[in-house]
């Protein structure tokens, strides 16, 4: 079997096999690297198996580098990993394992363990394409080792389990993740005994630990199309129990002729039309969560139909719960997204030819260095079949990116910050901090954001002096 291996691919399997022969062991290359391969995607990793001692065997390839890199090994799993440095800073990870059995306890996914085959060792991977492996021995070096047609599932497409998908799911339910998973990255479609059984076993998904479940989704919301993803965990039944908000956005009502439209399937097309734009994997999460507040505040009026007022609002309360239960990061990352939730609805306003100048250097002023990411959700945003209302929006948004930029050549906005902070306002007037303080700053900045007075340390002083005066504050020094 012929794949796709560059130079410094075969450089290093060269040099594993090598390590091999050394040591007599039979030995493999298996799983990912092999799939990528024939695939014709790149990869930086590989999976190495052996019928015999795995960190012995990684101890041995790692003497045969130069520089020898570091090992970190795991003994109670019998598992080691190298990253030889190549040129031009790139890393390429050697993970090495003896063959082995698994057995499972129903309540865990941790196996028991035993030493076994490649055979063996082949039942036990999660899907046929990626229980390939190809032999790096001496006596059939280059052999490809397929028992279960994982070559023809690569062909066709198609993801499957080697033996029976009930038993690989129950045994490891993260398996029925890494299904879809693999279904959204690699465009393939998962086989309908293998999506039965992930239907039939999705309750099993709560066995699981909340960051191995996250770290599939994350993968999901970085793929090409991730609508396929979510599409595919609500249809199974697994999204009601990983991110039950978000199956609540399922379903369009209708009530006196009025309608909404369906709120979940919107966010998969914002959020495959901002992938489209962006692979920030931040932005892309701000795509799932505009509008996950929208079963909270969706209210009918008579006579008008169908809001939702508030929802931004609404919604960036619910991120950083959201996030804690998802076991996504509590730190710039979860105040990027809530900012965006919060702030999608405010480029729309702007679209009136007689916005005012200090409308703009608000957005500006609160988007901050953001507001090239807040537009991209904004644009995504437009999720209309009528193709004349797209472009119409579209030309919308244009018109508040050139106002937008206008304003900013002339006052410098974005990233700004009044001409006298809040410490220098209680060096001024004796204050410690306290509500005043914010009363004076945020005053300051209203008056600069709103035109009242320019952008000047000397006008900023006399304002303070002003505001101070009514609250009946004199500065220290008068």
């Amino acid at each position: 079997m012929e794949i796709n291996c560059t130079e410094k691919d075969l450089l290093i399997l060269n040099k594993v096999a090598t390590a091999a022969e050394v040591l007599g062991v039979e030995t493999y290359l298996i799983g990912g690297f092999v799939r990528d391969k024939i695939l014709g995607r790149s990869t930086k990793d590989a999976d190495i198996v052996c019928a015999g001692d795995g960190i012995e065997l990684a101890r041995t390839a790692a003497k045969l580098f130069d520089p020898a890199p570091h090992m970190n090994y795991f003994k109670n799993f019998g598992t080691a990993h190298i990253k030889v440095n190549l040129s031009g800073n790139e890393v390429f990870d050697l993970e090495f394992v003896g063959a082995r059995k698994e057995s499972y306890n129903f309540n865990s996914r941790k196996p028991a363990v035993e030493p076994g085959t490649l055979e063996d060792d082949q039942k036990r991977r999660d899907f046929t394409i990626n229980a390939l492996a190809i032999s790096l021995n001496k006596t059939d070096h280059g052999k490809l080792i397929d028992p279960f047609d994982g070559l023809k599932d690569l062909e066709n497409k198609i993801i499957r389990t080697p033996l029976d998908p009930l038993q690989t799911f129950s045994d490891d339910p993260l398996r029925m993740m890494r299904a879809i998973r693999f279904a959204t990255q690699l465009g393939f479609t998962i086989e309908e005994r293998t999506l039965q059984a992930i239907k039939d076993d999705a309750h099993r998904i709560n066995i699981i630990s909340q960051e191995r479940i996250t770290d599939e989704l994350n993968k999901i919301v970085a793929s090409s199309k991730p609508s396929v993803g979510f599409d595919l965990l609500y249809k199974t039944g697994l999204l009601q129990i990983i991110f039950p908000q978000m199956v609540e956005l399922v379903g369009a009502e209708y009530k006196e002729g009025h309608g909404h439209k369906d709120n979940f399937y919107h966010t998969l097309q914002v959020l495959d039309n901002l992938s489209q734009a962006s692979d920030d994997l931040w932005l892309r999460w701000s795509a799932v969560l505009h509008d996950i507040a929208k079963p909270a505040t969706k209210k009918f009026e008579d006579g008008h139909g169908w809001t939702f007022h508030g929802h931004e609002v609404v919604g960036g309360r619910m991120v950083p719960k959201i996030f804690g239960k998802l076991k996504l990061p509590q730190n710039e990352k979860m105040r990027f997204v809530r900012k965006m939730v919060e702030m999608h609805l405010r480029p729309i306003s702007l679209t009136k030819e007689n916005i005012t100048d200090s409308a703009i250097r608000r957005l500006l002023f609160d988007a901050g260095e953001d507001f090239e990411s807040l537009m991209m959700l904004c644009e995504a945003d437009i999720t209309s079949k009528n193709k004349q209302k797209v472009k119409r929006y579209l030309e919308n948004f244009q018109f508040v990116r050139q106002r937008c930029k206008e304003v900013e050549e002339n006052d410098h906005v974005r990233n700004w910050q009044p001409p006298i902070d809040g410490e220098k306002i209680m060096e001024l007037f004796g204050l410690p901090p306290s509500k005043p303080v914010g009363i004076l700053k945020n005053a300051l900045k209203d008056a600069i954001l709103d035109g009242d007075i320019p952008n000047s340390y000397a006008a900023a002083y006399d304002f303070l002096l002003s505001k101070a005066g009514e609250m009946g504050l004199k500065p220290i020094n008068s």
